[in-house]
């Protein structure tokens, strides 16, 4: 389904929960999570933990509540007012807020394990090497990849695009072979293929978008031709098999939203990034199937990376370790891997159809308003223009028409108004 990671990638799975008309008006509005109350100058402090409990426990007995206001108490940085009202973040497209149990886990290393790793025997270095490797487990199959080597961790998905282009691009690329990239592609998936371009001499092709604001697959069928090495696109099926093009698919938005199975996609590469996703920032992931990273040179040379180092030459690690130079990330990956722990244990699927449903109440909601303005203010006007053409004698009963015309459309407004606040208390 194309339209899949694009449509939803303002709501992630945030702290949301939209109004039950069965449920009293004092229970919607009540401030039971005992939220801190700051003004627009008082610095914004994070909250102490909400929860002892990965996800946040509902009690069977009460009436049952959407899963956006149940895990909201997960989330520390939530639990504050701003300028008199609750915190609500919508922003998980640009990054999203991280549950007590990710915190934890980055206290948790740094306080009772912090050490490099692959490269002590003693027993911190031991533990944080165990705790890495694990956290790269649980990425591999959160994306359902056949084995764990197959995942390399990255500085944030940018990173792990320039790793592919950089690595495999310059090394498998030449003159008059096509890359196509739709042009609702991130900057990110399209600077460095320029770039790789322009020093291979290979050609930039892009998709464009359909009226209904998604990649035009039909004009992507078309463009496919034997000079097609590899394409880029946002999380979409992989159709392109049979052409011989290597498919990059940038998963930020989709990973965080959706069941994502990369052995089902038939991806070459996958990309995704930790901050969007409840985990830390400075921290992402590439996927990459086995047989193209083990053909692939490295991308950055240092500690780590290598087999043998000798004056002249050196020999390279297996991935993932080649493409993993000098100390990486330890508590970003473990932070992640608690990430992943969060989102699972709630069920990827739960989460997708959360959201599904979540826009469309809100879409609905806002559509309605748009639609009872716009007849208010056209039956607004028509009243005046009659009033006009009658041209009415009585000076006072022109003036209480007009006023009658004129606070029925606000007392209607200040309804709407209403509604919309209700509706934004209820998250």
């Amino acid at each position: 389904m194309v339209t899949t990671a694009v449509e939803w990638v303002f709501l992630k799975f945030h702290p949301s929960r939209f109004t039950n008309p069965n449920r009293p008006l004092t229970s919607r509005c009540s401030n039971r999570l005992g939220f801190r109350r700051f003004s627009s100058s008082a610095s914004l402090s994070v909250a102490a933990a909400a929860s002892s409990s990965t996800v946040s426990e509902v009690d069977p007995k009460r009436e049952p509540v959407s899963l956006g206001h149940a895990t909201r108490p997960d989330f520390p940085i939530l639990h504050q007012e701003v300028n008199g009202s609750k915190l609500i973040y919508l922003d998980n497209a640009a990054t999203s807020q991280k549950p007590t149990s990710v915190l934890k886990a980055l206290q948790n290393y740094y306080a009772t394990y912090n050490s490099n790793v692959h490269r002590g025997i003693h027993y911190l270095s031991a533990k944080a090497t165990n705790e890495y490797e694990l956290a790269r487990k649980k990425v591999a199959t959160f994306i359902n990849a056949s084995d764990s080597s197959e995942i390399v961790f990255t500085r944030n998905a940018t990173e792990a695009i320039n790793l592919v282009a950089y690595s495999w691009g310059l090394s498998n690329l030449n003159a008059e072979d096509e890359i196509i990239v739709t042009i609702a592609e991130h900057h990110s998936a399209i600077v460095p293929w320029q770039i790789v371009a322009q020093k291979t001499g290979a050609i930039l092709k892009f998709v464009n978008l359909t009226p209904d604001e998604v990649p035009d697959t039909a004009q992507l069928k078309e463009m496919l031709s034997r000079k097609t090495k590899l394409v880029v696109i946002h999380h979409v099926s992989n159709m392109l098999g049979s052409v011989g093009a290597k498919v990059l698919v940038d998963a930020c938005q989709s990973v965080p939203h959706m069941v994502v199975d990369v052995q089902n996609l038939n991806a070459d590469f996958l990309v995704a990034s930790s901050h969007k996703m409840c985990g830390p920032t400075g921290v992402g992931f590439l996927y990459g199937k086995s047989e193209l990273l083990s053909a692939m040179p490295p991308f950055l040379g240092g500690g780590e990376m290598i087999s043998d180092v000798y004056l002249d030459h050196s020999t390279y690690a297996e991935p993932p370790s080649r493409f993993e130079a000098g100390t990486p990330a330890i508590a970003g990956a473990i932070g992640l891997g608690a990430a992943i722990d969060y989102l699972s244990e709630i069920g990827m699927q739960r989460i997708h159809d959360y959201e599904v449903s979540a826009v469309s109440q809100y879409l609905s909601l806002f559509l309605d308003q748009i639609l009872l303005s716009d007849f208010l203010l056209k039956l607004v006007c028509k009243g005046f223009m009659i009033m006009r053409l009658v041209q009415c004698p009585n000076i006072f009963l022109c003036f209480w028409i007009k006023s009658f015309f004129l606070t029925f459309f606000l007392v209607c407004r200040m309804s709407i108004s209403s509604s919309v606040k209700l509706f934004k208390m209820s998250f």
